[in-house]
């Protein structure tokens, strides 16, 4: 009896954080348990489908993804769950043992979504490492500062 394989993943922007649970599947695709293709926010929709529109059709219906993403705004949430999904299908389908013939074909799978990815945007693998500016003492944000009055 063969063992399912199942790949847990996350994604970060700003403050949003996704985790990503790929399994096994028919090409579904959840989102805090709303499916992908019915997710409100359009532009946020479309930037979560672009690594399942790198990847293809044929890697996609072989996975079944749920992600549960919390933290930061729309935009941010959005990136963390495509970079959740783009490194999870890329571990989902990375293969150690390299005997089997199997093996070697799911491991070419993931070496080429893996630099389709990277030629594509680089931040679908790799996280983004700006973070806002804490607030000082005495100002009303990071930079401003009093108005100088000279009278």
């Amino acid at each position: 009896m063969a063992v399912e394989r199942i790949v847990i993943s996350t994604g970060k922007r700003k403050r949003a954080i996704a985790r990503a649970v790929i399994r096994p599947g028919r090409g579904r695709v959840w989102i805090n348990g709303v499916p992908l293709e019915i997710y409100p926010i359009e532009m946020a929709r479309i930037k979560m489908m672009e690594p399942l529109l790198i990847a293809g059709e044929g890697v996609r219906s072989l996975v079944d993804i749920r992600v549960r993403v919390e933290g930061g705004g729309v935009m941010g949430q959005a990136d963390a769950v495509r970079m959740a999904i783009a490194r999870g299908l890329v571990e989902f389908f990375r293969c150690e043992e390299s005997d089997d013939e199997l093996c070697r074909m799911m491991d070419k799978i993931s070496r080429d979504l893996r630099t389709a990815f990277l030629e594509h945007d680089r931040t679908m693998l790799v996280g983004d490492p700006r973070r806002t500016e804490p607030e000082k003492y005495m100002r009303y944000s990071a930079r401003r500062r009093w108005q100088k009055s000279y009278r």
